[in-house]
């Protein structure tokens, strides 16, 4: 969700709402993100700044199980053949996994073919591996080698490892800024067995429609929103050039999901806030989408236009279940909000069948923690009327109505039916991640007069959150007083910051949960250092 660009926020209006006073005389003035607008915006013909190089879009791995993990690279088999181009040859392509760097003990190898069908995007799933073991792999093709990728498979099911660590992160924008979240998880993979991104792998936007605090860092390919397959596929391949991503995906199996703008703003499953009736048939622009995100992530699972599903569990031995939700594509629009309408049970965020799958999931897992991987934020947040401005200042940053009702319909706000319902079937020990909101939060989830689950939040990568919109300094008295009022009406959010960007680190053992925030310190620097923020840990046996 383009969250902060929904409305236009006075920044006169904002900084007297918080002070009281008129803004200071001689005080920096900022553009609001929508007046910063590049002139690169049209369509414009793709081709590769990079130099043609076969497997120039790196490697990556995803949804390890004990005994697999998908490998997946891209080949480019002539210099034309660029992502979306429907040009070059199929072409044969060979894989190794080895339990050493050097490939001097190679386990497991093949080859298959690849062609314009899959934008020549390869999946392998090497079943006969062992569990919790790292593997090396790399592939050749047209007499050149892949760089090598680092991976590992999940525990055995009636293991019981010691803990769980998980990069987790979200909302990467490449016009907001550089990717140095993904390099840090890329530099410090060593504490990790996975990384879970949240949603939000990249923007579908034209160039300049939403940028960073001060304009574009690196402008979108295409130049065009995405609406075609090629679209789509364009802009992945751009993504994937990035050095820090493609580290990141080197280094670490990654589990996924997507959220709203691998597909289009606040997307639903009849349409987008921002689908136009220029951009033809969205249930086209839908497939198209979900097609090129399935081919460039290394995931299980299809398209549900085809009948397929990208919600799944992957299971940590008897430590921890990953649930990994699908909140777009079986969604009601979002309407118009009245109070009626939150609790009316026709309306879902989950479809009945993904809700009967996870609850049947929660009712037969024996693992410790269940762990929910939810693209939009769970907790409720409500604002009491104040007798000055700020309530509306605060609503405007995280979208409800200054008298006290959430109004955020696309976030578990806008759904309540659906809220009460998987919270009634929470059975302890139960952590919620979550990314979309572009800012840090930790919450408890109280229902029926308990808590039942911890819910954390990372910030984003890159895309812009409150100082970026307001074009104000990191940690601004903007910002922290709306962060004193958030928390001050909502007692069951326990951490929260507007302003950083990064990801967060978390930890699961038998008896506790514990989030790590890393900032960035500044994501329109390219090579930024990254910075320890605030840890937070939950007792699991405080959760249900």
């Amino acid at each position: 969700m383009r969250w902060l660009q929904r409305k236009k926020i006075s920044r006169r209006h904002l900084l007297r709402g918080i002070t009281g006073t008129s803004v200071v005389a001689g005080a920096a003035v900022a553009l609001p993100i929508s007046e910063r607008k590049s002139q690169l915006v049209g369509r414009a013909s793709a081709s590769p700044p990079a130099p043609h190089y076969t497997f120039m879009h790196g490697v990556a791995s995803g949804d390890p199980l004990p005994t697999s993990v998908i490998l997946w690279t891209r080949v480019t088999p002539e210099p034309g053949a660029y992502p979306g181009s429907n040009l070059g040859p199929a072409t044969e392509v060979a894989w190794e996994v080895a339990t050493d760097p050097d490939f001097h003990t190679i386990v497991r190898a093949g080859s298959l073919m690849t062609s314009v069908t899959a934008d020549h995007t390869v999946h392998v799933d090497p079943f006969g591996l062992e569990p919790a073991t790292t593997y090396f792999y790399r592939f050749h093709a047209l007499g050149e080698t892949s760089p090598v990728g680092t991976t590992r498979t999940a525990p055995a099911a009636d293991a019981t490892p010691e803990q769980l660590s998980l990069a987790v992160c979200s909302c990467a924008n490449m016009e907001s800024g550089y990717f140095q979240a993904y390099q840090d998880i890329a530099d410090n993979a060593a504490h990790f067995d996975a990384v879970v991104h949240m949603g939000d792998y990249l923007y579908e936007f034209a160039s300049g429609e939403y940028t960073g605090k001060h304009g574009i860092t690196r402008p979108h390919e295409p130049r065009n929103a995405l609406v075609t397959l090629s679209d789509y596929r364009q802009r992945y391949g751009a993504y994937r050039r990035d050095p820090s991503l493609q580290a990141a995906h080197a280094a670490l199996p990654w589990v996924v999901t997507w959220d709203d703008h691998e597909i289009a703003d606040n997307a639903w499953s009849g349409g987008a806030s921002n689908h136009g009736e220029g951009q033809g048939d969205w249930a086209a622009r839908r497939a198209a989408a979900m097609q090129a995100y399935l081919e460039w992530l290394p995931v299980r699972g299809g398209a549900p236009s085809e009948g397929g599903l990208i919600y799944r569990t992957l299971s940590f031995g008897q430590l921890a279940d990953l649930h990994m939700l699908d909140l777009r594509s079986y969604r009601s629009a979002p309407g118009v909000f009245h109070p009626a309408q939150r609790g009316d049970t026709e309306r879902t965020i989950m479809g009945a069948e993904q809700f009967q799958w996870l609850r049947q999931r929660l009712e037969s897992s024996t693992a410790r923690w269940d762990v929910i991987g939810t693209s939009v934020m769970m907790a409720p947040l409500n604002l009491n009327p104040l007798d000055i401005g700020i309530a509306g200042v605060v609503a405007d940053m995280v979208g409800m109505d200054a008298a006290g009702t959430p109004v955020n319909l696309d976030q578990w706000d806008g759904y309540e039916a659906d809220r009460l319902k998987l919270l009634s079937a929470l059975e302890g020990h139960t952590l919620f991640l979550t990314g979309d909101i572009h800012s840090e939060w930790a919450n408890e989830i109280h229902h029926a007069g308990r808590t039942v689950a911890a819910e954390l939040v990372c910030s984003s990568i890159s895309a812009a959150n409150v100082d970026d919109v307001l074009g104000l300094p990191q940690g601004s008295p903007v910002s922290r007083a709306a962060e004193r009022v958030v928390c001050g009406h909502n007692p069951h959010v326990k951490h929260v910051n507007l302003d950083v960007h990064g990801y967060a680190s978390v930890r699961i053992d038998e008896h506790s949960c514990q989030m790590t925030w890393w900032r960035v310190e500044d994501v329109e620097r390219s090579g930024a250092a990254v910075h320890q923020g605030p840890t937070l840990s939950y007792d699991g046996a405080s959760l249900g």
